[in-house]
């Protein structure tokens, strides 16, 4: 099972991710260990989907990237525009 993620840090910030493992990538992502979140302070995860293939996982954590994710994501965690 993979888990494509959405984290958000104290300035509103998102961080796309996929993992295998949520519990464990979240405590890396809080320690620092991924430079890009380690400036974001806070991390909630505020979206996430399950998938039994890694591939699948992997298109949606790249469509969740694009442009038209970008504005789903800010459509369902209702964000200002």
């Amino acid at each position: 099972m993979y888990t494509v993620y959405v984290l958000q840090g104290n300035e509103g910030k998102l961080y796309k991710g996929f993992t295998n493992n949520l519990p464990r990538r979240i405590k890396e992502h809080r320690a620092g260990h991924t430079q890009t979140t380690s400036r974001m302070g806070n991390l909630v995860v505020v979206y996430k989907e399950v998938y039994a293939d890694k591939s699948e996982a992997r298109k949606r954590e790249l469509y969740l990237k694009s442009a038209p994710g970008r504005k789903f994501l800010k459509r369902i965690l209702k964000l200002p525009p």
